[in-house]
């Protein structure tokens, strides 16, 4: 046994551990090595490197050994443990490493599925059987002859299962033979389309089937595009599983396209037979089957040839499929459809313009409809005529190229229209189109005037004027200068005149008169629009001059003789009487002179650089109004309102009224107002003689003595400036 002191002054490193068979100092048997460096002796004597330097902080002393300790017999150290392994890299599965994109995605895909069932689900699957928006219209004039036909033809549905076994047969045979076996899309005829196509080098062959069809009639656009194609078989699917073969055939038949207008195997029945689809002979059946392919190019109206050619491979097609017999194809002989007389013209300007209105009257409907129209056919052949023949004769000399009409009466029927030259070369129609009307907008100017109280002795200046920058001239730049009362401002046409009006009252309170009337476009909000440089619609114009005819306002111009008249509101009296004096000053006086006759009433108009001329007004209850121009608005040679469109005006307006020659006014109601007789303002509103003849100087009373209690005579008056 060694003594403690024996360890006393000595390191634990150079100790023979190993010798005395003890464990060594990191607890291990002394064969082991401690694999780690010592631990640093609290002993000052330590050999320790780190106790020899004396800027090492001390360490904390370890607690008293045992000595006893490292006699006792150590227990046997248990075998090392072999060293782990390191654990091999395990990567989690994407969904579970991203559970929560996995999620997103999923739900998202749920998402569009449950739209897309939703919307499928919302299809209306009766639209095929619904009537055409479209409807075929027929439109009559007032004596009830045909006008003009308008709109596709479609009849009541059909029910196939009430029909011959070969007429169904037949669109089965040339369009699907294997509808009865697919489920709305038939991989086998698509990939022989396919297959023919890619042979022909183009589209010779479609592989859509009865219910792909019935999906793009009904649903889609005709398009043709994946997109599309890509739609029609998803609905066609979806048919398939909401309705029965016998109601996706009904439905088919009751909606695809025959040519000539004719939706419908009942419609085109009708049109190019004569008789029910239920009275259909097999080749008959046979040649409306063929139209499917193309209906426009086949149309036995139009090339009965290639419809024959077609129905005799329906023919062929139905006997491969067991719908007919040989025999029963070789007795069709020479199909022909029925002859219709009196074909009905399909346009013309008025019937473009009455369409929309007959439209909305009727809604969506089945079969063909009758509309009857306010048109006059005689005063719509006078108008016509008339027309052409001035421009005819005057239109290269004065350069016109183009010209428009309506007439109507007081209450807003529109009994002519004539909205161009020739309807044929152009559809579009002048007579609703928007032009600036000129001078004939100062009607809602010198209304908006007598409105507020002024009358038509009112006294305006004829002068030279200047607002805000804008400085307005009169024809040719001729001027009174000096004060005159409306009615002559009105006959001349003043510029000047109806700025000074328009500036005084506001263009607040005659765009107000303007509205109030009908008149829907816009209108500059400035002086400007005082003469007419906002574009409007002729037949609104004219309406507008009728609602002064007829002593209401507004009146509608309209062309179905069902229209239902708005509420309307009348004229003041003394309003209404003061603006009918206008417009005859005009006529029989002023600007308007070439179209003066008995009872005429009526405004001229012409735009800057002679674009338009117009003239507007109305003799009893018949209102018209006449434009002439050129659709590329070049320049007329100096053309204005009271020239080649007051003639027309006039020319048309005696042969409306029946009366052969202009007769002179039997009285002159504006005698007393100062005003110059007729002839005496040229063409250009400006008077050929003064407005009132000064009368000869009197010789002046002698003065009465002063304070002889007489009565003094007034100082003369001060001249206006």
């Amino acid at each position: 046994m060694i003594a403690p002191s024996s360890f006393k002054g000595r390191g634990r490193k150079n100790f023979p551990f190993r010798a005395l068979g003890l464990p060594g100092p990191c607890g291990m048997s002394a064969d082991d090595e401690c694999g780690r460096a010592p631990e640093a002796s609290a002993d000052p004597m330590s050999d320790d490197p780190n106790d020899l330097d004396p800027n090492t902080p001390p360490r904390q002393p370890s607690p008293p050994r045992d000595p006893q300790a490292a006699l006792v017999e150590p227990a046997p150290a248990p075998p090392p443990e072999a060293p782990p392994e390191p654990e091999r890299a395990t990567r989690k599965p994407f969904w579970k490493r991203h559970l929560w994109l996995a999620g997103g995605a999923a739900a998202a895909v749920v998402l569009v599925v449950v739209l897309v069932a939703s919307l499928f689900w919302s299809l209306p699957l009766s639209r095929a059987l619904e009537p055409l928006n479209n409807s075929a219209i027929v439109l009559v004039a007032s004596d009830g002859s045909p006008i003009a036909k308008r709109g596709s033809y479609k009849e009541a549905p059909i029910d196939a299962a009430k029909l011959p076994a070969y007429v169904p047969g037949a669109f089965i045979a040339i369009e699907d033979r294997r509808f009865y076996s697919h489920m709305g899309v038939d991989p086998k005829a698509i990939a022989r389309a396919l297959g023919k196509n890619a042979q022909a080098g183009g589209v010779s062959e479609g592989g859509s089937t009865i219910t792909q069809q019935l999906a793009k009639n009904a649903f889609l656009s005709s398009d043709r595009n994946l997109r599309r194609k890509a739609q029609e078989a998803l609905i066609a699917v979806y048919l398939e599983a909401r309705l029965s073969k016998a109601e996706i055939l009904s439905r088919y038949l009751s909606s695809v396209y025959f040519g000539d207008g004719a939706f419908g195997l009942r419609a085109a029945a009708r049109h190019y037979f004569g008789k029910q689809p239920e009275q259909l002979s097999i080749g008959e059946a046979a040649m409306l089957a063929g139209l499917v392919k193309a209906p426009s190019r086949l149309a036995p109206t139009n090339n009965l040839d290639g419809a024959r050619e077609r129905m005799r491979v329906v023919l062929g097609a139905m006997v491969e499929t067991g719908t007919i017999t040989q025999a029963q194809a070789d007795e069709v002989g020479d199909v022909s459809p029925i002859k219709v007389e009196d074909k009905v013209p399909t346009g013309s300007y008025f019937a473009d313009w009455a369409l929309p209105q007959a439209r909305a009257s009727i809604g969506p409907r089945y079969g063909e409809t009758i509309v009857r129209t306010t048109l006059d056919p005689k005063l719509q052949e006078k108008a016509e005529k008339i027309l052409n023949d001035f421009i005819a004769r005057d239109g290269k000399v004065l350069n016109i190229t183009q010209g428009a009409l309506v007439a109507m009466r007081k209450d807003g029927r529109v009994v002519a229209m004539v909205g161009g030259r020739d309807y044929k070369q152009s559809q579009f129609n002048r007579a609703d189109g928007e032009r600036q009307p000129g001078s004939s907008f100062k009607l809602f100017v010198y209304l908006a005037a007598l409105r507020e109280g002024m009358t038509t002795t009112s006294p305006i200046l004829d002068t030279p004027v200047q607002v805000s920058g804008y400085m307005p001239k009169n024809h040719e730049g001729k001027y009174r200068d000096r004060e005159i009362p409306l009615i002559s401002a009105f006959a001349a046409s003043s510029n000047v005149a109806a700025v000074r009006l328009a500036h005084d009252l506001g263009p607040a309170k005659v765009i107000k008169v303007a509205r109030d009337l009908g008149i829907t476009e816009k209108i500059p909000n400035d002086l400007t629009m005082a003469l007419g440089t906002g574009s409007m619609s002729l037949t609104r114009l004219t309406a507008a001059y009728a609602s002064v005819a007829a002593g209401e306002y507004p009146i509608v111009p309209h062309a179905l003789e069902s229209f239902n008249k708005p509420r309307t509101t009348p004229y003041d009296p003394k309003v209404l009487a003061g603006m009918r004096d206008l417009l005859r000053s005009a006529t029989h006086r002023g600007t308007g002179l070439e179209a003066a006759i008995d009872g005429a009433y009526g405004k001229t108009g012409t735009t800057q650089n002679y674009h338009d001329a117009l003239f507007v007004g109305y003799v009893d209850d018949l209102v018209v109004g006449v434009w002439v121009g050129n659709d590329d608005n070049s320049s007329m040679n100096g053309v204005v309102g009271g020239g080649e469109p007051a003639k027309i005006w006039k020319a048309f307006m005696l042969s409306a009224l029946g009366r052969d020659v202009a007769s002179r006014p039997v009285e002159d109601p504006l005698e007393d107002l100062g005003l110059p007789l007729e002839g005496e303002i040229g063409p250009d509103g400006l008077p050929l003689a003064p407005l009132t003849v000064p009368a000869e100087p009197a010789e002046p009373p002698a003065p009465a003595a002063p304070n002889s209690g007489a009565p003094q005579a007034p100082p003369p008056a001060e001249p206006r400036p």
